[in-house]
């Protein structure tokens, strides 16, 4: 880890570099502390106490206080800034417009029309002399005159502007696209506050605002934001997997090991640590600057400083292993930013297969797509195809009519002078070929579903929901089932206790103090004070007559409330006896359910104080405290009478049970305080509190509702199953006379593992269905039944499963749910990196706004497929036909690429942003399998393309007939536009415009005009589209092949298109079950259709004996491989470049590394950024993509 910061460019933003020559007036520069924080362990206490004698000592350079922390000088905060850096990772920068419509103009189908459009005008310049023109055939028939034979170089140029149009439009919506997701990133990293000591005064600040010295509180769950140095802590255990793939939680304590590094969690304890490093300068920091998301500056950087940065590194390189590596630091030059991770050559025959593997996987994207974009992306494909066959049939039709018909029937021969004319003619059939492909790829898609996606997040942030992946959202609208927590989610997570036992009285409400004997109250004030975090305290109301402000833990703050209610105060004896003073603290966790204090006693004994879930502690509890403050022998009789006359009626009534109790030891020879098990034993209870948490007013109709869409919603807690089947019924999870299991972790252990202890699928099969209530639960427990529900193949669909959580061993079953919902308010950080949607409420009932966002952008995205599918069959088959029978497309190029725009890039925005409906609600889920065209929606597609189709044909054969104008058959090249077929565009464009009312709706419902004043962007784009089809039509002209149509003619066109209204009643009147024959579209992709990479992938999953060989590589390489992809948000389709929320994200990406566990001690690796020089020359060299 060492060698990796000294293999690291030079990060220092410009106006650092002057100042780290001194320390602007502080004890200790910027390269002083991050070698420092190179350092672990003996070293690094080594190395505090020969710099600075000790902790304080370093504090004290620092300029700071370990008690009162810095003060609010905001030039002392901005000095510290300028010196030491801010807490933020600087993201990429924002591709610029220019580049996004570089990135557009990249599109396949566009470059070759820009190709065909530019040999088009060069062609249109040329003019065969006069004479010879003849012989061509019937290159100038049709009486032009010299006027329009100049015209010819308008066609290209039309469709050249149409591409430019095309571009800038998807250029623009990228570029919102970006502006809105890194308005949301700022949003996430806006909510992420941290707990430090001001002016000696507990304050939240945002993360991005710590500064070096800052004295900051870390608690269990933590997220730590930047690099520090442990001052005091209590039982405190990190995972530090994220930096060093170490999967053991590390023990952290002042006298051992105090380094803590910013990116790793807190998985157990609490305490105090200085922050030494911030952003840039911090552990996780400099990895994120080797990967190239400091910026383009470092780059630039780069170049000037490669030769000063080597003779640098190696000065410090005395330390590394290999004498290569030098060499290839002073190759490294870093390419693109993309980043090679250096290895040191594993000596083993099967190096270089593995080499191969190990590229293949990183060139295998990550292959768990969200439903609907596995189901889009089958179909698009799909849809490309047909009309990539289509279109070269097209042109292939049309150049050998063509050819037969002037070589052939007319018998002319080649002539050179006429080879232009010909040529003209062929590309004018490439041209025709290409359009007919641009209108069959039906590139709207990805932007229909981007649009609904990014318009749904920024809608869900009013309905409480901040959507940290995108595809959470759509994936939502397909839940089957929701496994909720209780505490918080459903119930209010305002606790207060409402009834007791103590001194061997049984207490309905609060008791009177004078009733209880000063002895029994002094040992539950002193248990109850001094056996919490002192950080969880009780404030005055902010609003006078408002209740009591509650922070911290708050089932703690029930218990200190009690004690106000008991008219005694728990401050003073915290302030009699500090944190520092307490001896060990065993904090709580989900294994031990409970918490334990050792005080020191004047007499040279100890105390030992603890609480927690009553079955645990009273089976502990050997004595407890009677009527008069006396102990009384508690034996396993009186223990089952307690849970029966007590314990049972409490958690019967919904409440939450808590045993508090404490133990004293003589002084002497002190106890072995590392073995928990012959410490916390022999207890004397003091007594048994019943805690309620109400229920949230929104929940019970919530839950209908859910119930009512088909979700099942089960509750999994940690609570006593009593309690949590009280919670059950009273939010309506379990209703009387239905047939439900609620079990408690063990018997739903035993249930569902075989004799050797294994989970079968079969067994969980047999439970999950009618489970409603998992109490008493481990995280492991939720865990197994969230994979065991998804991994289900019973009933005719899979399981979609959403799970909500709030506590750091939440993170596996958050990260296996298919959404992971995280808790905004009393979620830890850890929780909040694993989740897919933060709930800024806490509130059960935003879910179920989610669960209507989720379906409306399905929606939304089914009604977008079946209009744009509508005008694809109708443009291909009239292109395709019209070519092949009148030798030109009814539809020119220009005209197509309107078409072309209106339907993909309009109607994808006025589609895709139809507000959601309660209707929603009322209909079951669709499932994994169900696909995405159903077969109403493929009546509706076929229904309405035989009535365009019939009207298009109609006019194309008898229109000139009809309206009494010449015919536009058989023109020649560069003639002038017809009326007729203008007719035929405005016609075909009419009925696309009434069709896409038709499209609101999906289900076969009859009035599609329902809600549509809802929704502007709707309204406002099919006036818009009609407005700009007048012009076209009126005012195109040439460019547009156009001519003016006079008022009857146009209303002709309305009236026909209005018909499509009309003949949507009618297609809405045959029963979608008599028509078996139609087949449904857009499945997801079946289990038959893994692919080999896919299954390679798998394999090197499995292969265990690999994993042995190279587990440290291995893990870093997947480690940073995760990095890059993820430090995008998962944008659909097209990945938009947006940096993934530096500080905020980057543990949910580092934190996969678990994947490979109980790794014993990282390879020697070496971060470099490399350049494929460097690559080719070492064999283990591997950049990332």
């Amino acid at each position: 880890m060492g060698d990796m910061v000294n293999s690291s460019v030079d990060f220092y933003p410009k106006n650092q570099r002057r100042e780290l020559n001194h320390a602007g007036g502080f004890g200790c520069t910027l390269a002083e502390l991050r070698s420092l924080m190179e350092l672990r362990g003996a070293e690094a206490l080594q190395k505090v106490q020969e710099t600075y004698s000790d902790v304080n000592g370093l504090c004290r350079r620092l300029k700071t206080s370990p008690t009162e922390g810095l003060s609010d000088n905001a030039a002392d905060l901005e000095k510290r800034r300028q010196i030491y850096g801010q807490n933020f990772i600087p993201p990429k920068k924002p591709k610029t417009f220019l580049q996004l419509v570089w990135e557009a103009l990249q599109d396949v189908t566009l470059i070759i029309l820009e190709i065909a459009a530019i040999i088009s005008l060069g062609l249109s310049f040329y003019a065969p002399p006069s004479e010879e023109s003849e012989n061509c055939g019937n290159v100038q028939a049709g009486g032009e005159d010299d006027g329009e034979a100049e015209a010819g170089w308008i066609e290209g140029a039309a469709i050249l502007l149409s591409v430019i149009c095309v571009v800038l439009v998807t250029a623009f919506n990228d570029w919102s696209k970006e502006k809105q997701f890194r308005g949301l990133q700022s949003r996430i990293e806006q909510e992420q506050k941290f707990t430090v000591i001001r002016n000696g005064q507990q304050v939240q600040i945002p993360v991005a605002e710590l500064v070096v010295g800052d004295i900051a509180q870390i608690k269990y769950g933590d997220l730590l934001p930047a690099d520090g140095v442990l001052i005091q802590g209590n039982d405190l255990k990190i995972d530090e997997s994220s930096l060093t793939g170490e999967s053991d939680h590390v023990r952290k304590s002042v006298e051992k090991d105090p380094m803590l590094l910013s990116g790793t969690h807190v998985m157990e304890g609490s305490g105090r640590m200085v922050i030494t490093a911030v952003g840039v300068n911090s552990q996780t920091g400099i990895i994120f600057t080797l990967l190239g998301a400091g910026g383009e500056e470092e780059e630039k950087k780069d170049k000037k400083d490669a030769k000063a940065e080597d003779s640098s590194t190696n000065g410090t390189g005395g330390k590394q292993q290999d004498g290569a590596v030098e060499n290839n630091q002073n190759k490294a030059k870093k390419q693109d930013g993309a980043v090679a991770m250096e290895m040191q050559p594993l000596k083993s025959a099967e190096g270089g297969e593995m080499e191969e593997r190990e590229k293949k996987k990183a060139s295998v994207p990550k292959k768990e797509k969200s439903v609907l974009q596995g189901k889009l992306t089958k179909l698009a494909v799909q849809i490309g195809k047909a009309g990539l066959v289509m279109s070269a049939i097209t042109v292939i039709i049309l150049v050998l009519y063509f050819v037969i018909e002037t070589f052939v029937i007319d018998g002319k021969t080649w002539l050179a002078e006429c080879t232009p004319v010909y040529v003209q003619y062929f590309v004018k059939f490439f041209i025709i070929g290409v359009t007919v492909l641009v209108v069959a790829v039906p590139e709207g898609l990805p932007l229909a579903v981007t649009i609904s996606l990014a318009y749904s997040v920024k809608k869900m942030m009013k309905d409480n929901n901040l959507v940290r992946h995108l595809d959470a959202c759509e994936t939502m609208g397909n839940a089957t089932a929701i496994c909720s927590d209780k505490t918080g989610t459903l119930t209010t997570n305002r606790m207060t206790v409402v009834q007791s036992h103590l001194g061997d009285t049984y207490y309905k409400e609060i008791p009177d103090p004078s009733n209880l004997t000063s002895k029994t109250l002094d040992l539950l004030v002193h248990a109850i004070a001094i056996n919490s975090a002192y950080t969880t305290k009780i404030l005055p109301p902010e609003k006078e007559g408002g209740l009591p402000r509650q922070v911290g833990n708050k089932t703690e703050c029930a218990l200190l409330a009690f004690v106000l209610d008991l008219r005694r105060d728990y401050q003073p004896v915290r302030e009699q006896i500090p944190e520092e003073k307490l001896y060990k603290v065993y904090t709580f966790n989900s294994v031990r359910k409970s918490m334990s204090t050792v005080i020191c006693m004047p007499d040279g004994g100890y105390r030992l104080f603890s609480k927690g879930a009553s079955e645990i502690i009273l089976k502990k509890c050997t004595n407890i405290l009677n009527s008069n403050g006396e102990l009384r022998a508690f034996r396993p009789r009186d223990r089952d009478e307690m849970i029966k006359k007590v314990i049972e009626p409490m958690a019967c009534d919904g409440l939450r049970t808590i045993c508090v109790a404490y133990r004293d030891f003589s002084a002497g020879k002190e106890p072995d305080w590392d073995n928990e098990n012959d410490i916390v034993i022999d207890l004397t209870c003091i007594a048994v509190v019943g805690i309620e948490d109400p229920v949230r007013p929104e929940v019970p109709e919530a839950i209908r509702k859910c119930q009512r869409a088909g979700i099942t919603v089960r509750m999994v807690t940690g609570d006593n199953i009593n309690t949590a089947r009280a919670i059950a019924a009273k939010c309506g999870i379990i209703q009387p006379g239905e047939d439900f299991l609620c079990l408690e972790g063990k018997e739903f252990n035993r249930r569902i593992r075989n004799e050797k202890g294994e989970i079968e699928q079969e067994r969980l099969d047999k439970i999950w269905p009618k489970l409603r209530v998992l109490a008493r639960s481990s995280p492991t427990d939720k865990h197994t039944l969230v994979k065991g529900i998804i991994d289900s193949t019973i009933g005719e669909q899979r399981q979609v499963v959403a799970v909500t959580g709030d506590g750091t061993n939440d993170g596996p079953a958050l990260k296996k749910a298919d959404v992971g919902f995280a808790m905004g308010l009393a979620g830890t950080d850890v929780a909040k990196e694993a989740s897919d949607i933060i709930l800024t409420d806490d509130n059960f009932s935003s879910i179920v706004k989610a669960v209507m966002w989720g379906r409306n952008v399905y929606d939304s995205i089914s009604k977008f497929l079946q209009f744009q599918l509508t005008v694809n069959v109708v443009a291909v088959i009239v292109a395709f036909t019209g070519a092949c029978i009148t030798q030109d497309s009814p539809l020119k190029a220009v005209q197509m690429l309107w078409v072309n725009l209106i339907m993909d890039t309009f109607a994808s925005l006025a589609l895709a942003t139809e507000p959601p409906t309660e209707a929603l609600l009322l209909r079951k889920p669709y499932g994994r399998n169900k696909p995405l065209i159903s077969r109403t929606m493929m009546k509706n597609i076929l229904g309405h393309a035989v009535y365009q189709l019939i009207i298009i044909f109609t006019l194309l054969f008898v229109g000139e007939v009809f309206f009494d104008i010449d015919s536009g058959r058989n023109a020649p090249l560069h003639s002038p536009p017809s009326e007729h077929y203008t007719i035929i565009f405005n016609t075909f464009v009419m009925m696309q415009l009434f069709n896409e009312i038709n499209a609101r709706k999906i289900h076969g419902e009859r009035n599609v005009f329902d809600g549509i004043f809802g929704n502007p962007i709707f309204c406002s784009i099919v006036l818009g589209t009609f407005g700009i089809q007048i012009v076209i039509v009126q005012f195109g002209g040439k460019p547009f092949s156009c001519s003016p149509l006079n008022a009857q003619q146009w209303l002709w066109c309305l009236f026909v298109g209005f018909g499509e209204l009309v003949w949507g009643q009618v297609i809405a009147t045959i029963p979608t079950s008599h028509l078996k024959c139609l087949k449904e579209a857009g499945h997801g992709p079946g289990k038959d259709e893994i692919t080999d990479e896919e299954l390679a992938e798998d394999e090197e999953e499995i292969d265990h004996a690999e994993r042995e060989l190279r587990r440290g590589q291995i893990l870093w390489f997947r480690g940073l491989n995760r990095i890059q992809t993820q430090m995008e948000v998962v944008s659909t389709f097209k990945r938009s470049g947006s940096f993934q929320g530096a500080i905020r994200r980057r543990s949910s990406v580092l934190s996969q590394l678990h994947d490979v566990t109980n790794i014993s001690t990282p390879t020697h690796v070496i971060l470099s950024a490399a350049n494929a020089s460097a690559g080719a020359g070492n064999p283990r060299s591997e950049s990332i993509p």
